[in-house]
């Protein structure tokens, strides 16, 4: 077995993921298409194995993790992500640009449910189910793991399935807590920051800040 995250980069698990890279990968050699460039393939986690908080987002969006290879980087979610990050001082810095940027996390590390884009950003069952031993593993490699918070009901309900849990004893809702029985660290829900839940005010900035700071406690 290789390292995590070559693993995952390498992961050819789901035809409908790998066909929708290739799909997006060669519309950027056709002219008019913005896709040039992109990074096609599964997204590895960001963040150092001293961890003490894993992140957990949904999937990495076609143009955003999809074109930069970083999880949240590159898109409007990503940008509210890492500026709360960096206010509670657990960034180097507001902002999340590129893979090679110089950004650190500090405590801090994020994943995804899924770790390649999806059409419309909607995974199947059976994508999510291959690849929830990614995680698993992820859950394996933080020996100082405290916290994992899940961004959105998919990232609630694959963490609840990767544990073994009983999604019926464990109801999404934001702000949420739940100790999941012989895990060691507690799972906190917060709505995702993506920019339909701002715009519909599901869920405000201020809200997620909230969030956030809850878990110094």
């Amino acid at each position: 077995m290789g390292s995590l995250a070559n693993d995952i980069i390498g992961c050819r698990a789901c035809p409908r993921l790998v066909a929708y890279a290739a799909e997006v990968r060669e519309s950027g050699r056709k002219p008019g298409f913005g896709a040039a460039g992109y990074w096609c393939r599964p997204v590895p986690s960001f963040g150092g194995r001293d961890a003490w908080l894993l992140i957990v987002g949904l999937a990495p969006g076609t143009h955003g993790a999809g074109r930069t290879g970083r999880p949240f980087t590159g898109d409007y979610a990503g940008d509210l992500l890492y500026r709360a990050l960096w206010e509670q001082g657990w960034s180097s810095g507001p902002e999340s640009r590129s893979r090679d940027d110089p950004l650190a996390l500090d405590g801090v590390r994020i994943a995804n449910a899924l770790r390649c884009a999806p059409p419309q950003n909607k995974p199947t069952g059976d994508e999510l189910k291959r690849c929830r031993p990614f995680l698993e593993r992820e859950l394996a490699l933080l020996p100082q793991l405290e916290t994992v918070l899940a961004l959105g009901g998919v990232a609630h309900r694959q963490v609840i399935a990767t544990v073994g849990g009983r999604q019926v004893d464990h109801k999404f809702g934001h702000g949420a807590r739940h100790a999941l029985p012989g895990v060691g660290w507690e799972l906190v829900d917060s709505y995702h920051p993506s920019r339909y839940n701002l715009n519909t005010r599901r869920l405000t900035a201020e809200q997620f800040t909230e969030v956030l700071s809850s878990l110094r406690d």
